[in-house]
């Protein structure tokens, strides 16, 4: 079974803008083979899908992204299987457009997890079963706090990234529930500032929270760059998997273009190995990197891992790297 995550998945703007001349399928690039070739794929959808709504706070708030909702056919090219949608952009056009967002989803058969009409609807995991493998995703994020989902009130599933706050607890619960009934069990945060190829400090212990509590993937994105992996009794924490597809400015230092396709293999419900293809974001696609340049995406992607203590290994014939999943877990 093939599991492929990638971070953030941004169709507004100019890349709708292209939408409007271009099979949807152009966005994916040369890496669509990748996801038609996976038995399950999940990504973090930055944007709202709709035609309705204004912008909110623009007063506060500088970028809003949205999408015709014909490019829903995007995802459905890539077979997503699941989005993740606890986020700063999925109120940028008010409850209206939200919604709009969740039928186009639900009526292309794409799961989602992180957003709706209360807090039940907004926490609640997604299931789904892959390659005779089960998964559950819960999506939460300590972005936007006045976006948070009551009982009655749309919004995100908003938790701050404390222990002790009574909703980190909520949460840890809730992943606790999930393992219960699916074999593995992928928590996303989308979570902290923007830029950093090192996760805040606070990211540490509660990205190991939640997998004692049962998570079995952490799969985190926010901060636009890709941060190290780590291996934590024995699972993969992605603090940060980077953007995948966007129309933004890059930054010379802090390359906001470059990325991975991660993907879990598993042999059974058992996780065996992450191969890390390292991506780029070129005129709005995403790209496989070639050569030197996936060399050095790798290298970088490397370096920050050991600081983890994981050991990637380079596999020349493939051009990724691979983290080895299949020793015992701890």
């Amino acid at each position: 079974m093939r599991l492929v995550l990638v971070g953030d998945v941004m169709l507004g703007r100019l890349v709708n803008r292209a939408l409007k001349k271009r099979p949807p399928e152009v966005v994916w690039g040369d890496t669509l083979r990748f996801f038609t070739s996976a038995d399950a794929s999940v990504c973090n959808l930055e944007c709202v899908i709709s035609e309705r709504g204004e912008e909110w706070a623009p007063e506060r708030k500088v970028f809003h992204f949205r999408t015709d909702p014909k490019n829903v056919e995007a995802l459905k090219k890539a077979s997503v299987t699941a989005v993740t949608l606890a986020n700063n952009h999925t109120l940028d056009f008010g409850p209206d457009a939200m919604n709009d967002t969740l039928g186009s989803l639900d009526d292309a058969g794409i799961k989602r997890a992180g957003a709706g009409n209360g807090f039940s609807e907004a926490s609640r995991a997604a299931y789904f079963e892959a390659g005779g493998v089960n998964f559950a995703l819960l999506s939460f994020t300590d972005n936007e706090p006045e976006w948070e989902a009551k009982e009655g009130v749309p919004g995100v599933y908003f938790v701050p990234i404390d222990l002790n706050d009574q909703r980190a607890s909520n949460l840890l619960e809730a992943i606790g529930e999930a393992k219960k009934r699916a074999d593995i069990v992928i928590a996303s945060p989308h979570w902290g500032p923007n830029r950093g190829y090192r996760p805040v400090k606070s990211h540490i212990p509660f990205a190991h929270a939640m997998i004692d509590s049962g998570a079995d993937i952490v799969f985190g994105h926010s901060c636009h760059v890709f941060q190290g992996v780590e291996l934590y009794r024995g699972r993969p924490i992605i603090y940060s998997a980077g953007d995948f597809i966007d129309d933004y400015a890059v930054d010379d230092v802090e390359r906001n273009d470059e990325s991975f396709l991660f993907i879990v293999e598993t042999d059974g419900a058992r996780m065996k190995r992450m191969l890390f293809y390292p991506a780029m974001i070129i005129r709005f696609e995403a790209r496989g990197a070639r050569g030197f340049l996936a060399e050095e995406i790798a290298i970088k992607m490397k370096n920050l891992s050991s600081g983890f203590n994981t050991r990637l290994k380079w596999l020349e014939e493939e051009s990724c790297l691979e983290l080895d999943l299949s020793g015992p877990v701890k």
